[in-house]
């Protein structure tokens, strides 16, 4: 039964990591999803098994932000804020700037990707207009869309995977993590500025830039204003999942659109991929597989609260990118109850899963994203962007666990 699970969940991995099996045409969801198949069809788990695994908070958690993101998207909002900040950037360094700071704090409320599928049209757009090179853009969109999620619970999936387990509350872990989003911000901005340094040295010509959709503002205000009750929600109520469909289920009440038309647009893909991943990894915990693991890394957990944070940190960079970021938290989101400061732990958790993303160019399904709309007019090689996304990753990796180090001596969580 052990040999079967590893099996099972060394074919997951491998779908997961390669993204597509061409002979098979399998991406990495149908990949989960066979996966989770596996595991009930070969007696690992039982259906029943199968049906507790799944954290429905987590689910419903996403599926109302993409409702909400999609109305979003629908009124136009990203197109006007992608155009407003590239009109108001005059020169190179200044439009890095602008861009890496609109991205960051767009991906702390609205998830990473969405935000790279909207703006990556618009720095391609502006960038073949005034005949600059958008690979520096194009770099910077993906690693602060990644660093910039990290602030919140809803930023990215393994945050919301964070929240729903740990019962963090929203605000406060906002102001834990957002000196962290802040600094890490700062960061991409100085190593893009020195890896790019020549390109960067223009004037910035941007009076072209137009915005690609209409505006429907009725629907843009009641979507932000849903979008601000929603947050306030967040802030006041442990229930990130009903808040999230609420906000979802007054907008569908409220657009004055057809819900199909939104429901379109919603990551199916991605719900079923969790929902997979979620039987996967219960099948390779029955087995004892993850005890086992726990069990080898346990040595280097177990001392100081110091040598705990440092070691369960680079253990999570690493881990992130082999496993990917979203069934790592899954695997170890048993382990953080055996640490000293379990509370500071899923910090250290959030940080280096998705500080992880930005290590390799199949981290972050942003980084992805990002690539993949632009290989026909800006391809960019694996290594050309590894070696600017990973020094980004080490170096806001090393900042964000010296300032969780420091939370954990004062005592402030």
């Amino acid at each position: 039964m052990v040999l079967t699970a590893v099996i099972i969940f060394g074919f997951t991995y491998l779908t997961i990591s390669v993204q597509r099996l061409p002979y098979f045409h399998l991406d990495r969801t149908s990949g989960a999803m066979i996966g989770a198949v596996a595991m009930i069809a070969f007696g690992v788990l039982t259906i029943n098994d199968a049906y507790r695994s799944l954290n429905l908070d987590t689910i419903v958690l996403l599926l109302g932000m993409m409702i909400i993101v999609a109305y979003l998207q629908v009124s136009g909002f990203f197109d006007l804020v992608a155009t407003y900040v590239l009109k108001k950037a005059h020169t190179g360094n200044r439009l890095l700037l602008t861009l890496i700071i609109s991205s960051g704090i767009l991906s702390a409320f609205f998830v990473n990707d969405t935000i790279c599928v909207m703006m990556t049209p618009f720095v391609l757009l502006l960038t073949s207009r005034s005949r600059v090179d958008p690979k520096p853009y194009l770099i910077a969109l993906a690693t602060s869309a990644n660093i910039g999620s990290v602030a919140t619970l809803v930023g990215n999936p393994q945050n919301m995977l964070v929240g729903t387990f740990s019962h963090w509350p929203y605000l406060k872990f906002f102001f834990a993590m957002l000196p962290i989003a802040i600094v890490g911000l700062a960061i991409d901005f100085l190593v893009l500025r020195h890896f790019f340094k020549h390109k960067l040295n223009y004037t910035l010509n941007p009076h072209e830039i137009q915005h690609v959709h209409e505006l429907d503002k009725p629907l843009l205000y009641k979507s932000l204003f849903v979008m601000l009750v929603v947050i306030i929600g967040f802030s006041v109520s442990a229930q990130l999942a009903f808040m999230s469909i609420l906000g979802a289920a007054l907008l569908v009440l409220a657009a004055n659109r057809r819900p199909d038309e939104i429901f379109a647009k919603v990551n199916w893909s991605l719900l079923l991929f969790f929902a997979s991943l979620f039987v996967v990894v219960a099948g390779i915990n029955k087995v004892g597989l993850v005890d086992q693991a726990h069990k080898f890394l346990e040595g280097y957990f177990s001392i100081s609260t110091f040598q705990q944070i440092t070691s369960f940190s680079f253990a999570s960079l690493i881990l992130s990118n082999v496993v990917s970021n979203v069934p790592y938290v899954m695997i170890v989101k048993h382990w953080i109850a055996s640490f000293n400061m379990p509370t500071l732990m899923w910090l250290v958790l959030a940080m280096s899963s998705t500080f992880a993303g930005n290590l390799t160019v199949a981290g972050s399904v942003a980084n992805m994203i990002v690539l993949e709309l632009s290989k026909e007019r800006a391809p960019i090689k694996f290594w050309e962007f590894t070696k600017v996304s990973g020094s980004v990753a080490l170096l806001t990796w090393l900042v964000g666990t010296m300032i969780l180090i420091v939370y954990g001596v004062i005592g402030r969580l």
